[in-house]
């Protein structure tokens, strides 16, 4: 096969556009996506200037997709006097596996001369996740756990470090899967929540101090492609998977997203974008409801925003230390 651009030898052919691209032409079409995607969701303040610069914080797992983002990010910002990234890393307690994908951050923070934040599950909860997956007080998929703690950690630290923006490496397939399961599940309050928190442009979001505004610079990008790029451009990720991995359901979603797009290219992008607008209009008619975060009040052990007495966190926290 020939690069349709240059004519030189492919790398891939991307079925949803026919287009086959070479290694050149296929890191430049990741990079514009994501560089697009910044523009169009209006990331980049008109307010930053060199004397008030804006914080970026970056959710740096040591995995091939925020790998890519922090590296696409970095080549984009690093020098702009408007922007201060800062990579935030998590160390969960999963031996054999953070430790690997620590070592790749840590490595790419450092040839990117980028400043890089590491919080432990040990240090933050006293807990490990090998521990909390052995013992499973809640009888949940160990996801469900790190899940919560990992947004917890990553929202608290991202507000510790002065961020304006927290930005995650969620690709396509992954937001195409979550709004497949928003779909399923007829949740149209989660749909309007994901709008205002990571999904709309920044201008058309309702205002919030309760959160650190979230943003998905890559969500454009088919995850292939992802590690294609970061293989293609000898970038230090960590491409493993978890060994708790089990959220079945996703797993269920993902296979079913796969095999629509092998049949019919172009599915994931199609989903998306519609589910954007839906979206946008749920975030619409629940602001003219009036269901903003009036029912948020604060957590009785750590402050933190919830609906409860005692915020998902702490509660799970209890569970697997008291088990």
């Amino acid at each position: 096969m020939e690069c349709d651009k240059c004519g030189r030898e492919a790398v891939m052919h991307a079925a949803y556009s026919g287009l086959h691209l070479c290694k050149t032409h296929l890191c430049v079409s990741v990079e514009k996506r994501v560089r697009r995607r910044i523009r169009e969701d209006g990331l980049l303040s008109a307010a930053a200037t060199p004397d008030d610069p804006e914080t970026w914080v970056v959710g740096l797992s040591g995995g091939k997709d925020s790998v890519v983002l922090t590296h696409i990010l970095a080549e984009t910002f690093g020098k702009d006097p408007r922007i201060d990234l800062v990579a935030l890393s998590i160390h969960e307690g999963i031996e054999g596996y953070r430790d690997a994908s620590l070592d790749a951050s840590e490595e790419l923070t450092r040839e990117l001369d980028i400043r890089h934040e590491v919080v432990t599950y040990a240090e933050e909860f006293g807990l490990r996740m090998d521990q909390v997956a052995e013992d499973d007080p809640e009888g949940m998929a160990p996801c469900a756990y790190c899940g919560v703690f990992r947004r917890d950690i990553l929202e608290r630290y991202a507000a510790d470090l002065g961020a304006d923006k927290l930005l995650t490496g969620h690709n396509l397939d992954d937001e195409a899967q979550t709004a497949l399961m928003n779909f399923f599940s007829g949740d149209v309050k989660q749909m309007a929540k994901h709008f205002d928190a990571s999904l709309g442009p920044f201008p058309d979001r309702a205002e919030t101090d309760r959160f650190v505004p979230r943003a998905k610079p890559l969500r454009d990008v088919p995850e292939k492609e992802v590690a294609l790029y970061a293989h293609l451009m000898d970038l230090p990720a960590h491409i493993t998977e978890c060994p708790h991995a089990s959220e079945a359901y996703r797993g269920e979603i993902q296979q079913l997203l796969l095999e629509m797009e092998e049949s019919h290219p172009g599915t994931r992008h199609s989903i998306l974008s519609g589910y954007e607008e839906l979206a946008e209009l749920a975030a619409l008619r629940h602001r003219e409801n009036g269901d903003d975060d009036s029912e948020f009040g604060e957590c009785d052990r750590c402050g933190a925003p919830t609906a409860r007495d005692i915020c998902r966190k702490c509660y799970l926290v209890e569970a697997v230390t008291e088990a």
